[in-house]
């Protein structure tokens, strides 16, 4: 994969081959520019040597001194481990390198060296851990040493270098943000910025950099959101459904009443589609809340007001399940469904595409194959996408591109603090279901640490021998050297070992779709009574008959996605359970456990979750269609997140379309990245 920008590629960098250049584009580095925007995962303060007596435990530090030994440990090759003994005027230290090679050959006996690394402090005994080092002579290197995320065949000093090189170029540092906002805000340049975020000279120039990068991000952020609003259709003139199909004549239908919250909900659609503004809504709720309803509700109206409507889902199962529920309760009310994948037969497809064409089928529901060229509809009103965090904001989209200016509703079982909902979803309005239908039956939840596995799979055989199905999830698809964690294929075989009689399936992201599709099917049918899987199973069908979720080394999930995966039990009538199974109990992991086993409700989750990990993996996972925010943290950085959207607004009222000649760095700036190029006057 390559990108071109302007001022060259990144071979135009001295130092930089193919080679190299093949291994920064693995870290999606395609040029100086993006180099430049590839900030330190932390620094080395390497200005002052620490004494080893005044060393801490746990801190990082420079310190070093003479070698007084070398000492080679066991193994061959990269299972090598090597230990020095370390003095200077002021004590000793142990330094240790596991996987070591021949790394006894970088060292002399006698020589003085000085290592950078974090320190373990026991015994009256320091010991470092695979430091970084140097050799030295009387003084400490100096300076402040960024160091940044690696791949294979680049090394810090390579990076440092070609940073240091592409700093040198006026080109790549040419000013993005409008004068007027430097101006208000008081922000550094960015050639000020970009040079002491990577080699900071001091702590004030680092904060000051931080904080214009900070504040650049989430101001580009907001800004891209508010044109995405307009893009599909915000505070423009969109369909007004009729006042005459109202959707209670849907519910009068059903054999229970809705809850509070889907009323609550379903009036709020209702206003949207029966107003002259384009809907364009998430709605948000918990695993079981009854979001499904709501979508129903929507595509009556849809057709009972002369407009067609599109439900997508994110897999060919999902998308059947939904077919057959929306089948059932709608077809009966004289609304005509048709289903659409790319496993349909020819004859199948074409006869759907037909009738869809001419107005003969109210309502299509099936997976990104509606995102077709050849897929066209006579009226199309409404588009509902499940799912929302599997779609991105260009699938939305093409979708809504199919009809003119119709109704958007996406929807997410993931639980998201209002917080991050504001910026994963700024450029819609927020439903919650937050009451879960009564009836429902609690999911007990118990954690359990390693050396107690045996009583969890005992849980789990016994569950499965009264005719439930169990899923069990391990991190990782096979094992691995560099992480002490359980793979699904180890299990899979443990699994088999330890109940013979059961009939197992191994499910992970590496299989063909096809395949996977089978094993969920037989999964779905009871054919299949344990499924070992990764995470992949976190979206999927609804299996009544499941009654356990064992999830192996619990510490390496989020609490939202241990709650999604929980989510994948209880939908029947039988108590359910989910076991966890933690390898390491440190303060943390112990208090997401305790979290995790208190409450089912997926909203004090994602809270507690945003409390004790912070927005990082929000923004690394959640496919919103927005890159994710590298030095910004909407919760750390609220008060900055608050200031930006007021100011993007601002920007926006007095520049609709960044058309302004003040404004067109900025515009092309978030061209690239964000790809907003449709919604841009460039």
């Amino acid at each position: 994969m390559s990108r071109k920008t302007k001022g060259g590629g990144m071979e135009s960098l001295p130092g930089v081959g193919p080679k190299k250049a093949e291994a920064y584009g693995r870290l999606r580095i395609f040029s100086p520019r993006d180099l430049l925007f590839h900030f330190p995962r932390e620094y080395q303060d390497l200005r002052n040597r620490r004494a080893i007596s005044a060393m801490k435990d746990g801190e990082k530090v420079l310190a070093g001194g003479k070698i007084l030994m070398v000492v080679p440990g066991k193994g061959y090759g990269r299972k090598r481990t090597l230990r020095l003994l370390v003095e200077d005027e002021t004590g000793r230290m142990e330094v240790l390198f596991f996987m070591s090679g021949h790394m006894e050959k970088a060292f002399c006996q006698g020589g003085s060296y000085c290592f950078y690394g974090k320190v373990r402090v026991g015994n009256g005994k320091a010991q470092m851990l695979h430091p970084d080092f140097m050799a030295f002579r009387d003084q400490a290197p100096g300076g402040i040493q960024p160091v940044y995320p690696l791949t294979r065949g680049l090394t810090q000093k390579d990076f440092r270098r070609h940073v240091a090189a592409a700093l040198s170029v006026d080109i790549y540092q040419e000013e993005t943000l409008p004068k007027t906002v430097l101006e208000k805000k008081k922000l550094c340049s960015l050639t000020y910025a970009l040079r002491n975020i990577h080699f900071p000279e001091d702590e004030q120039k680092y904060r000051e950099a931080r904080y214009r990068l900070v504040y650049e991000e989430l101001f580009s952020l907001q800004t891209a959101l508010q044109l995405s609003r307009e893009r599909f259709g915000k505070g423009q003139s969109g369909i007004v459904f009729s006042k005459d199909a109202p959707i209670s004549g849907f519910l009068a239908g059903l054999p229970y009443a809705p809850t509070g919250a889907q009323k609550r909900v379903l009036a709020e659609v209702e206003q949207d589609m029966e107003s002259a503004r384009a809907m364009n809504r998430l709605v948000q709720g918990d695993v079981g809340s009854g979001k499904t309803l709501i979508a129903q509700a929507a595509l009556y109206k849809a057709s009972k007001s002369g407009y067609q409507g599109a439900f997508m889902a994110p897999t060919e199962l999902l998308a059947r399940q939904h077919f057959a529920t929306l089948n059932a309760d709608l077809a009966p009310l004289g609304v005509r469904i048709a289903f659409l994948s790319g496993s349909l037969a020819p004859k199948q497809r074409s006869q759907a595409l037909l009738e869809l064409k001419n107005g003969q089928v109210d309502v299509i529901v099936g997976t990104h194959a509606i995102l077709s060229e050849g897929v066209k509809f006579h009226r199309l009103g409404l588009v509902i996408t499940d799912e929302q965090h599997r779609f991105g904001v260009n699938q939305r989209l093409k979708l809504s591109q199919k009809g003119e200016n119709p109704d958007v509703i996406v929807m997410t079982a993931t639980p998201i603090p209002r917080t991050l909902a504001v910026v994963m979803y700024g450029d819609l309005d927020l439903s919650v279901i937050d009451e879960m239908p009564p009836g429902r039956l609690p999911i007990r939840t118990v954690s359990f640490l390693a050396e107690n596995r045996e009583q969890a799979y005992n849980v789990l055989g016994s569950e499965v021998k009264k005719g439930h199905q169990a899923y069990i999830v391990a991190p990782l698809i096979e094992d691995s050297d560099a992480l002490d964690s359980r793979s699904a294929e180890s299990l899979f075989a443990e699994v088999q070992n330890r109940f013979p009689a059961f009939a197992c399936a191994l499910l992970h992201g590496n299989l063909p779709q096809v395949e996977k599709d089978r094993i969920m099917d037989k999964f779905y049918h009871g054919k299949i009574q344990v499924l070992i899987s990764t995470v992949v199973i976190e979206v999927g069908i609804n299996v009544p008959n499941a009654t356990v979720m064992l999830i192996e080394n619990a510490e390496r999930f989020g609490l939202a996605q241990l709650h999604q995966l929980r989510g994948r039990v209880g939908r029947g009538n039988d108590p359910s359970c989910c076991l966890i199974v933690s390898d390491g109990q440190n303060e943390i992991a112990a208090a997401r456990a305790e979290v995790f086993c208190s409450t089912n409700d997926g909203f004090v989750i994602a809270e507690k979750d945003l409390e004790l990990r912070g927005s990082g993996e929000w923004f690394g996972v959640r496919q919103h269609g927005l890159p994710e925010l590298v030095l910004a943290d909407p919760v750390k950085h609220y008060a900055v997140f608050v200031e930006s959207r007021a100011d993007a607004m601002d920007l926006l009222r007095i520049d609709p379309s960044l058309s302004l000649e003040e404004n067109r760095s900025f515009a092309e700036a978030l061209q690239r990245k964000f790809e907003l190029r449709e919604s841009l006057v460039l």
